[in-house]
């Protein structure tokens, strides 16, 4: 075993995780359950189960695409993704356009 490909991919994946969406999920539903260690194995099973499909699509993959392009490809999408988050955040929430309620007495 390549134990320097290990820590590293150990090191990036539990550096990703930090503050991530699926960590705030995970903190939300523990502090509404009285059994974290439920908690803690579905969502351990879950991380695995990612990570096994992305080991396997990964090596599958490189066996097809030359892993320039791959990684390539993995920057493109990252990149348009942050563009369309900053876009989104940009946008000025319009706000609704005035609608008669139901009350006559409002109109």
């Amino acid at each position: 075993m390549d134990l320097s490909l290990l820590a590293s991919t150990f090191a990036t994946v539990f550096l990703a995780e930090l503050g991530d969406k699926t960590q705030l999920a995970i903190v939300t539903i523990s502090g509404t359950s009285t059994r974290p260690g439920a908690v803690f194995a579905g969502s351990s099973a879950a991380l695995v189960l990612a990570s096994l499909l992305g080991a396997g699509a990964g090596g599958s993959l490189s066996a097809v695409i030359p892993t320039n392009l791959l990684q390539l490809a993995a920057a493109v999408g990252f990149l348009l993704l942050g563009i369309w988050l900053i876009l989104r955040a940009g946008e000025e929430e319009s706000p609704a356009p005035d609608t008669p309620s139901g009350d006559p007495g409002d109109r």
